[in-house]
């Protein structure tokens, strides 16, 4: 028996452990609102530098990563990241980039990062924020619900 096996079976759980504890995620638009519309939620996209972008690496730890605010994020939203990254070991593929850079032109003209926008259903923008030195994730949580009746 390999002596390795059990170190790799740990790993595994927690690795496909910590993936279902975050918010899931999406990088296609016109997916997230397929879905959005089926579960009658709002969207959230979130323009972020990963890789290079100090408030946006903050947000994603600080408040992305909290457990009040992840249960929360599953619950109303469908999430979706349009990542810009820099460094060549993160770079996105040629489509992926593109539609990032699509969506960047049509949300965020200015190209500033971190920005998170709250859409209805359909795409429309009801509110829009970005990275909040002194929030914690239950005032995120509290602004985000703020954005329900925005322009309505």
């Amino acid at each position: 028996m390999n002596k390795l096996a059990p170190y790799i079976t740990v790993l595994f759980f927690l690795f496909s452990g910590y993936h279902t504890m975050a918010q899931e995620w999406r990088y296609d638009f016109e997916e997230a609102k397929i879905v959005a519309q089926e579960k009658d939620q709002r969207i959230v996209l979130f323009f972020t530098g990963s890789d290079w972008c100090p408030p946006c690496i903050k947000l994603e730890r600080n408040v992305f990563s909290n457990t009040a605010f992840k249960e929360f994020a599953e619950q109303n939203f469908v999430w979706v990241k349009a990542d810009f990254p820099k460094r060549r070991k993160n770079k996105l593929s040629d489509e992926q980039r593109k539609k990032n850079e699509e969506l960047a032109d049509r949300y965020n003209k200015r190209w500033t990062f971190p920005v998170i926008l709250v859409l209805d259903k359909n795409g429309k923008v009801l509110g829009a924020t970005g990275y909040r030195r002194s929030m914690t994730a239950n005032d995120y949580i509290s602004l985000l619900n703020s954005f329900d009746s925005f322009g309505e």
